[in-house]
């Protein structure tokens, strides 16, 4: 059984060599020649003097070699940072300069505009270039590896319990933090999410999320240990989903809310039926119209609606046999995860009391890079622990609002950081969203608090109308008094032209449409 990161793709280059292992536009590569390619690098970084637990840092699209760097860097005791290709060089940098980036592994274009970035990283050892040549403003640049075997070298023991990748989030409330993951973490979350989503060697899983999202990664993990094959895509529209799911006779489909209402909304080849087997959600709530959308155009398709944190991967999944009975439930723990839902004292909540989510198990992550104090807020003992146990077993704590029923299903109610306070009231900017969509007037809107002299925050609402309709500020007003009691109904509404902005791991970015609106009330 695997216990470390690579051999997870080692384990599959040996068992199904000639399998296809990635599919990228009309090319494709197998396990041997994918493992073979990680190899090599990995020879090449071990020759450069990279050390135990050293990160190797990879921006660049989707292509076969990004995916070669994140395991040939485990594969020379290293740790490999996924850098989110959307992002632009001052985040590069900060992300390079927090975790000490020894090695870059970029594309020629990108080097491009990284050259007064990188003079400011003193730790950069070497850039690797996955397509040509270029000028990192001191530090050494190399070609990627060609063909042929990989040099010999040794690398470092590693356990486990080591260091695997750190996963910086998306920073919408200051400067991104780094996850540090091990290799316990990874493999875990690839056998839990494996299970539960029945994968097998036959399965094609669409790769569309960041290999810097947790769930993107994850999707690279369960492939491997199945082997299995992932198509790779860096889409622009929803429609390049719908062609890529189509033409690669794609089996399962996962992506984001703000993604799955723009693809339940474009008209699916009745062919996909054929071959797609299951779809899941992440990263938010799905709206219940978006979901009935999906389950007309695949009928016989198996809908996953989950719950994940990226400091403990991932913490629930809602059974497809329950998508009709309670649509708006996250589910229950996925395999080998406890979770709890707790009172600020850490004493257990009661059927359908609000309480924090708290997961425990082997998911959860080694905290935060370099970040002790924030470490310190969100990993904290466990609840319920015999006092007799000497070390203390730490759980993430999410910060989320959370209820479970009592049949022990759970509903997400809303994020602490998130949670609009007015009038007294505490509002979950998803409830509102919920209605929204309910109406059938709109195509997109996200809900979020604004401060406002009277009530200390307002309800504020941006939506986009409905594809081809036309829609006021005040016949969505209307709907949601209506539906809403009164504290929740929105004090303003814009309706704007879509898409709505988007964070770089695709949700809607409150934190830039409040922001915008800060002075709304003054």
């Amino acid at each position: 059984m695997p216990k470390l990161v690579h051999h997870l793709l080692l384990q599959s280059a040996a068992a199904h060599p000639e399998r296809t292992a990635l599919i990228l536009r009309d090319k494709s590569i197998t396990y041997r020649a994918l493992g073979e390619s990680a190899a090599r690098f990995a020879a090449q970084i071990n020759a450069l003097g990279l050390g135990r637990a050293e990160r190797v840092a990879i921006y660049a699209e989707k292509r076969f070699e990004s995916v070669a760097a994140m395991w040939g860097a485990n594969m020379a005791g290293g740790v490999f940072v996924p850098v989110n290709p959307v992002l632009k060089a001052e985040q590069v940098g900060h992300i390079l300069r927090d975790c000490a980036v020894r090695i870059l592994v970029t594309t020629a274009n990108r080097l491009g505009g990284l050259k007064e970035t990188l003079a400011a990283c003193p730790d950069l050892k070497a850039v690797v270039v996955l397509d040509g040549e270029g000028d990192a403003g001191g530090a050494p640049v190399l070609r990627w590896p060609g063909e042929g075997a990989a040099a010999a070298f040794e690398a470092p023991r590693v356990i486990d319990g080591d260091m695997a990748a750190i996963l910086y989030t998306s920073g919408s409330t200051g400067k991104p933090k780094g996850v540090v993951l091990s290799h316990r973490n990874i493999v875990a979350g690839a056998f839990s999410v494996a299970e539960y989503l029945e994968l097998t060697v036959e399965d094609r899983l669409l790769s569309v999320m960041p290999h810097s999202f947790d769930y993107g990664l994850n999707q690279l993990t369960t492939t491997f240990l199945k082997g299995a094959s992932a198509v790779l895509l860096d889409h622009l529209f929803p429609r390049d989903v719908m062609k890529a799911v189509a033409e690669h006779r794609c089996t399962g489909l996962a992506a984001v809310p703000a993604l799955w209402i723009q693809i339940s909304e474009l008209e699916w080849p009745a062919s996909v039926r054929e071959h797609l087997r299951y779809y899941t959600n992440t990263g938010g709530a799905m709206p219940r119209e978006t979901l009935a959308r999906l389950r007309a155009h695949w009928p016989d398709a198996k809908p996953y609606l989950m719950y994940g944190l990226t400091e403990a991967f991932r913490s629930t999944y809602l059974p497809p046999s329950e998508a009709d009975r309670r649509p708006d439930s996250i589910g229950k723990a996925i395999p080998n995860a406890e979770i709890l839902v707790v009172r600020p004292d850490g004493s257990l909540c009661d059927a359908n009391e609000p309480g924090e989510l708290v997961h425990r198990g082997v998911h959860v992550s080694l905290g935060y890079w370099n970040d002790g104090e924030k470490t310190a807020e969100r990993f904290k003992p466990a609840p319920g622990q015999d006092p007799g146990l000497v070390i203390t077993e730490l759980a993430v704590w999410s910060g989320d609002s959370v209820r479970r029923d009592e049949e022990g299903f759970i509903y997400f109610i809303g994020r602490k950081d998130e949670m609009i306070k007015t009038t007294g009231y505490r509002v979950s900017p998803t409830e509102v969203e919920e209605v929204l969509y309910a109406t059938g007037l709109i195509g997109e809107a996200a809900a979020f608090g604004v401060k406002h002299p009277r009530l200390g925050e307002a309800v504020v609402v941006v939506a986009t109308a409905a594809p081809g309709s036309a829609l006021s500020a005040e016949a969505l007003k209307a709907e949601c008094a209506k539906r809403l009691p009164a504290y929740m109904v929105p004090q303003h509404v814009d309706i704007v032209e879509g898409p709505l902005p988007r964070n770089p791991n695709g949700k809607f970015d409150r934190k830039v449409l409040s922001a915008e609106r800060a002075g709304l009330f003054e």
